[in-house]
């Protein structure tokens, strides 16, 4: 199979459920956050080290979570392919608040607002977060929309996902200072 078809030469991408949209669509614009955000975890995995070994596999799981919310977000609405897709649930968040409780009991209390420096791997965090806040308020602004036609059970998850990722990338950008044993650079106001 070629990588390129041509069918997006005039602007419109095809959505999992068959319709093509326009490329600034915003469903492909929740689409490309998502991707961007995966990618921007493939470049903090390849900075880990050997101490932070077991966020680099957290990391690979929650990219292939991007992959099953990025599938559930090119379907529209009441599309039959939903129902055999793999979705997000309780476990998958579960996962993610197991490891903040877990990287937050090693970690000493914050005292003041957090600046995004420090170690590269604390900073690809940080960058990796920003772009999770992003991915989260376009998949927000989609949301009204993918409920209509949809039972609400299965947009909610990945809202809550997405709030939690963001919560444990930004852990895990003090615990990889705290590893380095770089202090925080913390702004008070």
């Amino acid at each position: 199979m070629k990588i390129y078809t041509g069918k997006g030469d005039q602007g419109y991408a095809g959505l999992l459920s068959g319709e093509r949209v326009p490329k600034n669509h915003e469903r492909i614009m929740a689409l490309g956050d998502i991707d961007e955000l995966s990618s921007a975890l493939g470049v903090l995995r390849t900075g880990l080290t050997e101490e932070t070994m077991e966020a680099g596999k957290h990391i690979r799981h929650i990219q292939s979570d991007l992959i099953i919310i990025g599938a559930y977000l090119s379907a529209w609405r009441d599309a039959p392919v939903l129902d055999k897709l793999q979705k997000i649930g309780d476990e998958d968040i579960r996962f993610l608040e197991t490891s903040i409780d877990t990287i937050e009991q090693i970690l000493p209390e914050l005292k003041g607002f957090l600046l995004p420096a420090g170690n590269p791997s604390a900073v690809f965090a940080h960058f990796a977060r920003s772009i999770c806040r992003r991915a989260e308020r376009r998949v927000v602004g989609l949301s009204i929309e993918l409920i209509v036609g949809r039972p609400p059970k299965l947009i909610k998850p990945i809202l809550v996902y997405l709030n939690r990722l963001s919560d444990y990338l930004f852990v895990l950008g003090r615990y990889c200072n705290h590893l380095a044993q770089i202090p925080e650079d913390i702004c008070k106001i």
